[in-house]
């Protein structure tokens, strides 16, 4: 008796559905009509004909990734938005960096660190830092962009900031707020390491 060819047995015709491409239609026809645009409006924007469109909201044409692109800049929103991509996991309530994630820099001869404490995405607007001068040592920095100011909080030893031709030295417990517009400093006046907190605020 002849045998059933394992690619004709019925099992093996359905153990695996075929996959579909994704159906934009929907989700561009209301994203269109969220902004209120009309097809010829939308066909302007993004270089894709309204037969086109219209094909495509009435599910009777798949697009290529270089349509769905055009569109989605069109509309000003994420590709993944019209190609149906799940939205990223809600970022956690509470983010713990730990000690040795956190990163720092430090000057050649190891005089000076500062531990980034800010996040990243804020660096150029708001940053914050741990800063550990040991005796001597300083922490040298030409003008930022006109407008940006330091906040120096020191909590241990003694230290003395220079912005400009001003200078101020400064005890545990004191705050200097300064121009860090023009080439400034923060120097070491003692033998024993001093630490300090760093705010920098960008201008707007």
């Amino acid at each position: 008796m002849a045998q059933r060819s394992p690619n004709t047995s019925p099992a093996a015709a359905t153990s695996t559905p075929s996959a579909e491409p994704p159906r934009v239609g929907d989700t561009l026809a209301a994203l269109r009509q969220a902004q209120s645009l009309s097809l010829d409006a939308l066909s302007r924007k993004a270089g894709v004909s309204k037969s086109m469109l219209s094909q495509i909201e009435r599910a009777q044409a798949n697009p290529t990734v270089a349509v769905v692109w055009r569109l989605a800049n069109a509309l000003g929103v994420p590709l993944g938005d019209l190609l149906g991509a799940p939205p990223p996991p809600a970022a956690p309530a509470i983010t713990v960096v730990p000690a040795h994630a956190t990163p720092s820099l430090r000057n050649p001869d190891g005089a000076c660190e500062l531990r980034i404490l800010g996040p990243i995405d804020l660096a150029g607007q708001f940053e914050w830092y741990a800063l550990s001068l040991q005796g001597g040592g300083a922490l040298e920095s030409q003008a930022h962009e006109d407008g940006t100011r330091e906040h120096l909080t020191l909590l241990t030893g003694a230290v003395e900031v220079v912005s400009g031709d001003e200078k101020q030295r400064l005890k545990p417990g004191e705050t200097a707020r300064y121009a860090a517009d023009r080439p400034h400093l923060i120097r070491n006046l003692g033998k024993s390491e001093a630490t300090a907190w760093l705010v920098v605020v960008h201008a707007l």
